[in-house]
């Protein structure tokens, strides 16, 4: 073998061992990079997940575990699942759970026709007047519910109130009617408080939406002769039907947990007539310092709406993207 041959040889497996360093250190470099980024971004997720943990994971497990005892003062007892087999008993729990899912079954549907009615006739109006219309429904939104219960109170007053005053006056009622103080009226005294403070991001959210629908499909549709039932039925409905499911959950959860109006308006009477699955919970353990059978409320409030929410995710979920 020539001098030559081996040289070339000697070469080739120096190269061959560079090219080998050289991919593991490119390698290392990438390991190092991409163990960066992930630290980089636990760091940013950080504070979030530090809140996470602290204020719903931790107080979710403990409401779970409080569930299975039984308080009495300091004394504290663990009595398994008699919590929840007392509930399905409990004739006050009943009615209120009766009276939350009324009042869901009820607000909702109204929430959105009439969100989407009111973002449908303002949307193709100038930018003045959709922003003035979104103002007005937004604006309770983001008022004090202290403040917005003030207004209603004087509104719903049996005496003094505005809304006697004016059915009387239009020959509706021949008297004064205690809205907030009958059983027949209360509930839906309160259902229609919730409808007015809960129709404000719906609007904003459905006009947004209306945005994104092509105008190309409505002027297809047109042409071809359909009518404008037609063109929202098969068209801007299914297109919305995204923004649809987020109001509708968040909706129907907002309404589950309604607590304040209730506890400022009624305090959950008469007769519990207004007492939903929320005040129950408050009055169980901030006023009787019963926080087992309130976390047992709490725990079956929330199995309520998680299968509520799936259900809504299933019948209302689409592949449809703008």
């Amino acid at each position: 073998m020539t001098c030559l041959t081996i040289k070339k040889r000697c070469n080739m497996a120096e190269s061959k061992t560079s090219s080998e360093r050289f991919e593991k250190e490119n390698q290392m470099a990438r390991k190092k990079r991409k163990y960066r980024d992930n630290v980089s971004g636990l760091l940013f997720l950080l504070p979030t997940l530090v809140f996470f943990i602290t204020f719903v994971l931790y107080p979710m497990l403990k409401g779970i575990y409080l569930s299975f005892f039984r308080f009495r003062g300091r004394n504290i007892s663990f009595i398994g699942m008699d919590n929840y087999k007392n509930l399905l008993t409990d004739k006050v729990f009943i009615k209120s759970l009766t009276n939350t899912t009324l009042i869901t079954g009820i607000a909702v549907p109204i929430v959105i026709v009439f969100a989407l009615f009111v973002a449908i006739n303002i949307y193709n109006k100038n930018a003045t007047i959709r922003s003035f219309f979104r103002g007005v429904f937004y604006i309770p939104a983001i008022s004090s519910v202290v403040s917005i219960t003030v207004v209603w109170a004087w509104i719903y007053h049996p005496q003094y109130g505005i809304l006697n005053y004016v059915l009387k006056s239009a020959n509706i009622l021949n008297q004064n009617v205690d809205w907030l103080g009958s059983n027949k009226t209360a509930l839906f005294a309160i259902i229609a408080i919730l409808v007015t403070t809960s129709v404000g991001q719906p609007i904003i959210l459905y006009v947004a939406a209306l945005g994104n629908v092509s105008k190309e499909y409505i002027e297809a549709a047109t042409v071809d002769g359909a009518s404008k039932w037609t063109i929202f039925t098969q068209i801007i409905w299914p297109l919305i039907m995204p923004t649809t499911l987020y109001v509708v959950v968040v909706t129907t959860i907002n309404s589950f947990q309604i607590f304040a109006l209730i506890q400022l308006l009624t305090a959950g009477g008469p007769n519990y007539g207004t007492s939903t699955i929320m005040y129950l919970v408050y009055t169980k353990a901030i006023v009787e310092g019963r926080f087992g059978i309130s976390s047992a409320m709490g725990v079956i409030l929330a199995l309520v709406i998680g299968a509520i929410s799936l259900i809504q995710f299933k019948f209302f979920s689409t592949d449809v993207e703008y």
